[in-house]
């Protein structure tokens, strides 16, 4: 829900070119040329994301599931939740969150309950993650993609939280997760 001054501003940006410079299988790039409120011309180099689910997974033992994965961008592996894009648009967050559970990790939950919303990057891409908790999880097999090498380890929140403060967790979506999880949940 916009304020009325953010949606007077928001008028004040009036897109007159949006012009498609490459189409990936994860996302396309733009770059728009927009009237500004001072009158300029401005380009936005713009990514344009269909969206992404991720899972907070808690296991009846309390500790939550995670994947270690190569990531290729950074050159090393990284520490993170479950989480994946969603096959297009229309797919509700929450079925790809419960595909990508299975999927990364081999487990299945019950119900699902949406812990947070983000936006990744917001000065240059609308990738949105729908971040879910899962409880009441079953054991059974991963179904990995052919491109996909996943191992899943398993932590408690305290050691999770500690590895955000040392810098060994650093990847935005799962940050978000423990500590929201953690605020919510696990401090009371």
């Amino acid at each position: 829900m916009h304020n009325s001054e953010s949606v007077d501003k928001m008028e004040e940006f009036k897109c007159l070119k949006h012009e498609l410079i490459a189409k990936g299988s994860i996302i396309d790039y733009y770059q728009d040329s927009v009237a500004v409120p001072n009158g300029n011309i401005a380009r936005y180099d713009i990514i344009d994301h269909k969206g992404a689910a991720a899972v907070v997974a808690v296991r009846d033992d309390g500790k939550l599931l995670m994947v270690r994965q190569y990531r290729y961008a950074l050159g090393r592996e990284t520490l993170e939740i479950p989480a994946g894009g969603l096959n297009g648009r229309e797919e509700p967050t929450e079925a790809a969150a419960r595909r990508e559970l299975e999927e990364e990790t081999g487990y299945t939950c019950g119900k699902l309950e949406l812990l947070n919303s983000i936006f990744t990057t917001v000065a240059f891409c609308n990738e949105k993650i729908d971040i879910y908790l899962a409880k009441d999880l079953k054991p059974g097999k991963q179904h990995l993609d052919e491109d996909e090498f996943i191992d899943v380890e398993a932590y408690t929140v305290e050691e999770l939280k500690q590895m955000v403060f040392d810098c060994k967790i650093q990847d935005s979506k799962t940050i978000c997760a423990i500590m929201t999880y953690a605020a919510k949940y696990s401090e009371k």
